[in-house]
C-alpha cells in the first residue's frame, strides 16, 4: 500500500495548487466543470488503483503493454463516434502510435517478474478496467466546459483526495510516508498538476481523438528517465516503440 501513501500527499497537495491556479486563471464555475471533473478525478483514482492491482498480482510486460493500447483506444473510438475525421497522415500516425504503445510497455521475456506472475482471468479483468478507466479520463475532461478553464482539474484533485482518504481510512492505511518517499511525493504532486494542466489545455485545443493518442505516449516519456536516471536497460522492442512514437507525434502534429 506504499503508493497509496503516497497519494495521501500528492493528491490534497495538488488540490490545492489546481485550486490556487483555478483562481488566478479565472473563468466562472458551471455545473459541468464540478461534475465532468469530479467524475475525471474518480476514474482516473479507480483505474490508478486497478492498474497497480494488476500490476501486483501479474506479469507487468503483459499488463502494462495492454492496458497502455486500451488507455489510447478507448477515446480514439468515443472521438470518431461523435464525429471526429482526423485526417489520412494523422491516422496513419495514430496507428503507428498505437504500436508504439504497445512495443514501448514491453518488457523482457526473460524477466523474474514475468516467471513469477501469471496472467490469470483476475488480472485479465483488472487489467481491462484500468485500461478503459484511463481511456475514459480523457472523454471525461474533454466533456468540461472550456469557458470554466482549469476549475474541472480543481475538482477531480477534490473528488480523488476525498475517494483516497476514505479507502486509506477503511484499510488501515491512513499513514502519510516520511522522509524520502514524502519528498517525491511533493515533487509528483507538482509535476501532476504541471501535466493535467496540459492535458487540458490539449483537449480543449485539438481533436479528442488526436490529443488523447499523444497524450497516451507518456510511456516513451517513462522509458526514457528510467535509462537516464535508474540506468535501466532498454530492450531493441523498446527502443523500435521510442523511435516510431517520435515518428507518429511528427505524423500527427503535422495534420
Amino acid at each position: 500500500m506504499a503508493a497509496l501513501r503516497v497519494m495521501l500527499v500528492s493528491y490534497p497537495v495538488a488540490a490545492v495548487m489546481l485550486g490556487m491556479l483555478a483562481i488566478h486563471a479565472g473563468g466562472p464555475i458551471h455545473a459541468g466543470a464540478i461534475l465532468w471533473g469530479s467524475l475525471y478525478g474518480l476514474s482516473q483514482a479507480v483505474g490508478v488503483y486497478w492498474f497497480y492491482a494488476a500490476l501486483g498480482a501479474g506479469p507487468i510486460s503483459v499488463v502494462s503493454p495492454i492496458a497502455a493500447v486500451l488507455n489510447a483506444a478507448v477515446p480514439i473510438a468515443v472521438g470518431v463516434a461523435m464525429g471526429e475525421r482526423p485526417g489520412h497522415i494523422a491516422s496513419m500516425g495514430v496507428v503507428l502510435a498505437m504500436i508504439a504503445v504497445f512495443l514501448v510497455g514491453q518488457e523482457s521475456p526473460d524477466d523474474e517478474d514475468v516467471r513469477t506472475h501469471r496472467f490469470t482471468r483476475r488480472v485479465a479483468w483488472l487489467t481491462v478496467c484500468a485500461g478503459v478507466a484511463f481511456g475514459l479520463d480523457f472523454v471525461l475532461l474533454h466533456q468540461a466546459p472550456a469557458e470554466c478553464r482549469l476549475w474541472p482539474l480543481f475538482f477531480a484533485r477534490t473528488a480523488a483526495t476525498v475517494l483516497i482518504f476514505t479507502v486509506a481510512a477503511a484499510t488501515g492505511n491512513a499513514k502519510l510516508p516520511s522522509r524520502t518517499p514524502l519528498r517525491l511525493a511533493l515533487a509528483a504532486a507538482m509535476l501532476d498538476t504541471f501535466a493535467n494542466v496540459a492535458m487540458l489545455m490539449a483537449l480543449h485545443a485539438w481533436l479528442l481523438s488526436l490529443a488523447s493518442m499523444v497524450v497516451s505516449l507518456y510511456p516513451a516519456a517513462t522509458v526514457v528517465l528510467a535509462m537516464l536516471v535508474l540506468r535501466e536497460r532498454v530492450t531493441r522492442w523498446q527502443g523500435l516503440g521510442m523511435v516510431m512514437a517520435m515518428i507518429a507525434v511528427a505524423m500527427i502534429t503535422a495534420s
